[in-house]
């Protein structure tokens, strides 16, 4: 999954006349920030620099997973077509790029965003090249979401992990009293970031939320640790990607977890592969997670004739 070519092209030119040297230290900062999840005060892009540093290593794979979630959006509510977008955490305006490649008919698009730093870039990227009408907010998702109105879409990706914790709760309300139609979360795909992404589901069924995806049903999740929920995008490298963080394999894998929680009621929603398939000779088996609320693998052999062939063809992340 690439990034629009607009977008892709307005990244290139912010970058071209920056020093390797200088991007590659400034990019082992930032990969070494978000690893430690640091939440000493500092904004991890509050620096210009930081944030060229994400538009190099991090952009990619975030977008891919944004798009991935918003794919698994619209595969539960075919009929879904948001008029208005609150991103909550925006960065660059990753999810904003996202949201117009499902859906380009999009009226109006609000994104908050505490850096002035990604707020200049964001909106530097989106110039001449996004016509939807978009608002720029300075603010902190914990405190400033006074006085917003609520949107069809509301979002937050790679946000909570910048939270501190006992904070959580409050911001999860928070976004959900601002949700008209559907919420979406993304988080890393880590152990913590689906413990995170666990207490916001719970505490959104709790208030009346309907789970869209990726769990096809509603009861507690059948997964125990050190198991844990998690899909991942494959994302090719670009040369200058490979140079800043010095690596020869030419694409990364980008775990990510999401949550898309509606107002609206879930249809009826098939099992979905939470792990790679592991195939063998006229035999593949999938690791499931079931309507009924359980989880576990279920070989498929030729025996199981067209359902057989939709099991082989499945994806991680894929629903059967």
């Amino acid at each position: 999954m690439e990034l629009p070519a607009p977008l892709r092209q307005g990244v290139d030119s912010l970058l071209e006349k920056v020093p390797l040297a200088t991007l590659r230290q400034a990019a082992k900062t930032l990969s070494e920030r978000y690893r430690a999840e640091l939440r000493d005060g500092r904004l991890h892009m509050g620096e210009d620099m930081a944030v060229k540093a994400y538009l190099a290593t991090r952009l990619p794979a975030t977008y891919a997973a944004v798009r991935a979630s918003l794919e698994a959006l619209t595969e539960a509510r075919p009929g879904f077509r948001p008029a208005s977008l609150l991103d909550i955490g925006a960065g660059p305006g990753t999810m904003l790029w996202a949201t117009l490649d499902a859906w380009p008919e999009l009226e109006r698009a609000v994104l908050v965003e505490a850096s002035a730093a990604v707020r200049k870039t964001g909106q530097s990227l989106a110039q001449g090249a996004i016509a939807t009408r978009t608002e720029w907010i300075a603010g902190d998702a914990t405190i400033d979401l006074d006085g917003i109105e609520p949107a069809d879409l509301v979002s937050a990706a790679y946000v909570l992990d910048e939270i501190a914790p006992l904070s959580l709760p409050k911001l999860t309300d928070r976004l959900w009293r601002l949700t008209a139609d559907t919420l979406l979360i993304v988080e890393p795909g880590t152990p913590a970031g689906w413990q995170r992404v666990l207490a916001a589901r719970q505490q959104l069924i709790a208030a009346g939320a309907h789970i869209l995806a990726p769990c096809p049903h509603r009861s507690p999740c059948p997964l125990a640790p050190p198991d844990w929920c998690h899909f991942a995008r494959r994302v090719a490298r670009s040369r200058l990607h490979r140079l800043v963080k010095e690596a020869e394999v030419p694409w990364e894998d980008e775990k990510f977890i999401y949550l898309a929680a509606s107002r609206q009621p879930a249809p009826a929603r098939p099992a979905r592969v939470i792990a790679p398939a592991k195939g063998g000779s006229g035999k593949v088996v999938l690791k499931l997670c079931r309507p009924d609320g359980s989880a576990g693998e279920q070989l498929f052999s030729k025996r199981d004739g067209e359902l057989f062939k939709a099991a082989r063809r499945a994806d991680w992340g894929d629903t059967v």
